[in-house]
């Protein structure tokens, strides 16, 4: 038996489960949330149902890192760090570099600091994590896993831009997509919970939270997905613009005489939910003020819409669709954006199961059993999917 730490740095979040291996049990998962912004929150749940709970200032990932280290050991939930004897961290860009998982090693940093710029939201927060986690637990197998390996599937078709071909020769310029770790779990659950093999299946997996992409999964692979060369592309994220035409960054550049940088960090940090209500980048937050305020509303419905035109898109794409699922923190939990997609859908045979519906992170069918496509509520669990891959590699690697 041995412990393994999955870490799971998001743009504005920090994730971990610890876990038993292989009994795959956990002993203590948690967040820590709005890293970087107002009011940031720290849970940990571990032991027979304790709950620890924090609210304090938490402005970057490094903090975070050394916070959750502290508090694991405070808490008794370890003696020593040395218990830890391996650490599995999410990132979420690899490029054409990484197909699959990794043990780290000087070359692969360089790698993830070389492709910043593919994820710069992410990269950056996954290197400050895998380095803090080395510098406290040097001597535990330590592993990332890429959300882009999943996408090494997707067909030259969908993964190419309709750019000059020598971009992609001389520099890589491609699809690459990103939350893979989690679309390639939900997937696999929802063929179970359908009763019917993966490779039968054309399912569109809508990984919904602060950051957002839907991915198109055919006979269990990325078929395509609304990420693009960086997370920046797709539907209306926190922060993130998704789709915008590119001609119109020009154009607000030399009226606002902003560099690309500056534009950069722009249509990054203040622009999607943020940046249509002008209140906040969290749905929470939309949801509540959108009956009486009318960016708020407008925020809602046109993220709404865009997640809506890309369940179409890749419907037509595949030929069909078998099973929606909703997944991530707006997925699971943001039930009137659940509501307005499936009421958009109806046309496509989706009848709602109101009670079903109503449930916050609950693995459940949220549609009726008549409906002509089944709609699935699972919450994603990319922890256990990198603390899987930790054990195989650390076995591999010791063999």
């Amino acid at each position: 038996m041995e412990k393994i730490i999955a870490i799971n740095s998001g743009s504005s979040s920090l994730k971990f489960k610890l876990f038993l291996m292989p009994e795959e049990k956990v002993l203590a998962s948690g967040l820590i949330e709005r890293i970087g912004i107002k009011d940031p929150r720290v849970e940990i749940k571990y032991g027979d149902g304790q709950v620890f709970e924090k609210v304090g200032d938490i402005p970057d990932h490094k903090t975070a890192v050394s916070l959750l280290m502290d508090l694991l050991l405070e808490l008794k939930i370890i003696d020593d760090y040395s218990e830890i004897t391996g650490v599995g961290h999410r990132v979420v860009a690899g490029g054409e570099y990484f197909k699959h998982s990794e043990i780290v090693t000087p070359t692969v940093i360089e790698h993830i600091r070389e492709i910043f710029e593919y994820a710069p939201l992410h990269n950056p927060a996954n290197l400050v994590g895998i380095e803090a986690f080395k510098k406290i637990l040097p001597d535990a197998c330590s592993v990332v896993v890429f959300d882009t390996a999943f996408h090494q599937t997707i067909p030259e078709e969908n993964y190419l831009y309709s750019v000059p071909f020598e971009w992609y020769e001389d520099y890589k310029v491609r699809r690459y997509g990103a939350h893979g770790t989690s679309h390639r779990y939900v997937s696999d659950l929802a063929a179970k919970m359908m009763g019917k093999p993966l490779e039968d299946l054309k399912l569109i997996s809508c990984h919904l939270g602060a950051g957002a992409s839907i991915c198109a999964v055919k006979g269990g692979e990325s078929f395509d997905t609304s990420m693009g060369f960086t997370p920046l592309t797709g539907v209306t994220m926190a922060t993130r613009s998704g789709d915008v035409d590119v001609a119109l960054v020009a154009f607000m550049m030399k009226k606002l005489n902003l560099d690309m940088d500056e534009m950069m960090k722009v249509l990054n940090g203040a622009s999607g939910l943020q940046g249509i209500s002008g209140i906040s980048s969290d749905m929470r937050d939309i949801d509540a003020a959108r009956k009486t305020d009318k960016r708020a509303e407008l925020a809602m419905d046109i993220f709404v819409k865009n997640v809506v035109k890309y369940i179409g898109e890749y419907t037509f794409e595949m030929g069909g669709v078998d099973g929606i699922i909703f997944t991530a923190g707006i997925g699971e939990n943001a039930i009137t954006a659940r509501t307005k997609i499936m009421e958009r859908l109806a046309f496509m045979g989706i009848e709602i199961d109101h009670e079903n519906n109503q449930k916050r992170g609950a693995q459940n069918f949220i549609s009726t059993k008549d409906s002509k496509v089944q709609v699935m509520c699972i919450p994603t669990d990319e922890e256990l999917m990198i603390a899987r891959d930790v054990q195989t590699l650390a076995q591999e690697d010791q063999a």
